[in-house]
């Protein structure tokens, strides 16, 4: 015993300094259907390294057990967690809370397609879409045998992850709703690659200037801007199937070509 009566500190021990009341961020999340809904205001606390992700999990979990929002990996690889953050497509695991320091975080669901449940869109379309690209076909049997410079080409379009971001900042698709006549940026990336790969032996020209749309791209780059995994959407897919399109279509001598040939077959068409 000490002089005053009271036991001494136990060997080791530490005092724990009180830091005060923990730091909170609000976060406005969209609530409602595609028929209706609204924003609703919530507070959690602010953990370090908090992406918008955590946040969102954490008002699942101790608020809102039927707050709706699709996740997976929690690592920026599978894609699935894609949502609007302030208006902007964003990974919700990518998008860390602290950016917005000072300002508001606003999530909603991507808007270019269809609100199943607050930040959970319906997305099956681009899967419909997909299913009607002309498929990889080759004469050769794999492994095939290719140049350095083709393999590294290959590279940048297969690391996309499919999180439909390019689609939802697209202005044909998100403004105009252009869903029946225009592909949008992550099939042009998926036609870039079969195109450009030189042991596929399909013509996909036509489908991409007709079904697909390509020609109502006006260039924006807001795709590549947005897309997590950094590929160049604009510069190396689109711009180069534009290119081929115009060589193909609009080149004066092409279209004479064809409209012999279409007079040898005993057709006018052009």
């Amino acid at each position: 015993m000490t002089e005053n009566g009271n036991s001494p500190a136990r060997a080791g021990a530490t005092a724990i300094a009180d830091d005060g009341p923990k730091k909170k961020v609000k976060l406005n999340i969209f609530r409602g259907t595609e028929e209706g809904g609204k924003e609703v205001e919530y507070e959690v606390e602010l953990a370090e390294g908090m992406v918008v992700l955590d946040a969102v999990l954490k008002i699942q979990a101790e608020q809102e057990g039927d707050l709706a929002v699709r996740w997976n990996c929690k690592a920026a690889h599978c894609g699935s967690c894609s949502a609007e953050i302030n208006g902007k497509p964003k990974l919700l695991c990518k998008s860390r809370v602290d950016e917005y320091e000072g300002g508001e975080i606003n999530v909603g669901p991507l808007r270019a397609f269809p609100v199943v449940k607050d930040l959970v869109s319906d997305v099956s379309w681009n899967y419909e879409v997909s299913k009607r690209i002309n498929p990889f076909h080759s004469d050769e049997q794999a492994p095939f045998t290719m140049y350095e410079e083709d393999v590294e080409r290959l590279y940048e379009p297969k690391k996309c992850i499919e999180c439909f971001m390019c689609q939802d900042v697209c202005h044909v698709l998100r403004t105009h709703h252009k869903h029946e006549e225009f592909a949008g940026p992550r099939f042009f990336v998926r036609n870039q690659w079969l195109e450009m790969h030189p042991m596929d032996n399909q013509n996909r020209l036509e489908d991409i200037k007709e079904d697909d749309g390509v020609g109502l791209c006006n260039i924006t780059k807001c795709c590549t801007e947005v897309c997590p995994v950094g590929i160049k959407i604009t510069d190396n897919s689109i711009i180069p199937l534009k290119e081929r399109v115009a060589d193909e279509y609009y080149d004066p001598a092409k279209w004479l070509m064809r409209k012999l040939r279409g007079r040898r077959n005993g057709s006018s068409s052009s």
